[in-house]
């Protein structure tokens, strides 16, 4: 796990030398945190995107929701959501489970705007996401079309972690078993409405303060111990 935060720096500094000025060069300028970072001294923002479906070349993000998770504390006051216009009929089905109609999405702000803002609030810090994979490429996709540069940062993903957890125990892992909402009622957390970005962004802060707490000592949790990406 080391080496995937230093991975990551380096990529930082190579991309740097890359960026063009602008929102993407600002983002890459801040230092990631140190492998070494107490727990309790880190920030991470917790992630959650909406999207139309799961191929970034053809699919859209619908919304943003995040949150920051400072110690061992999820700090509300920094909640963030945003509805992002889309230029393409959103699917149907797409509608019925995010509950983003077209109008909904009229009503939102351009991804151009939107991008720059989640930017800077990641600038310097870990990113935490559930199933990195969506929020990844697709952040990455975004990046790579409006900056030409690819987004880099470190990353925690609660699935992972949870994939950890059951092998640990030397649990066999069913389908479904390492879900958001499968995971969080095994450490009694409440039941949340999922689908909308904020809820599942703080949904997911919840789990990981959880699964932190279960899985390193106090005194010894850094921010390396969690990092999967």
């Amino acid at each position: 796990m080391f080496s995937r935060l230093f991975s990551r720096e380096y990529q930082r500094k190579r991309a740097l030398a890359r960026a063009r000025p602008g929102p993407m060069q600002e983002y890459l300028a801040q230092p990631f945190p140190q492998r070494d970072t107490s727990c309790d001294d880190a920030t991470i923002v917790s992630v959650d995107l909406e999207t139309t479906g799961l191929n970034p070349a053809k699919d859209d993000i619908l919304s943003v929701g995040l949150v920051e998770i400072q110690g061992d504390r999820i700090k509300l006051n920094t909640a963030w959501h945003q509805i992002v216009c889309v230029e393409r009929d959103i699917p149907a089905e797409s509608a019925v489970i995010h509950q983003i109609t077209d109008d909904a999405a009229a009503g939102g702000r351009p991804l151009d705007v939107v991008l720059p803002e989640l930017l800077r609030r990641l600038q310097g810090k870990a990113m935490l996401v559930h199933f990195a994979r969506i929020e990844q490429t697709f952040i990455d996709a975004a990046c790579r079309r409006l900056y030409g540069a690819p987004f880099v940062i470190p990353i925690i993903d609660t699935l992972a972690l949870g994939q950890r957890v059951f092998e640990r125990r030397n649990h066999t892992i069913q389908p479904g078993d390492l879900r958001l909402f499968n995971l969080r009622p095994r450490y009694n957390l409440p039941n949340y409405k999922s689908h909308n970005a904020l809820n599942d962004a703080i949904a997911t802060a919840e789990l990981f303060l959880a699964m932190r707490t279960e899985m390193a000592p106090p005194d010894r949790c850094r921010l390396h111990d969690f990092v999967t990406n």
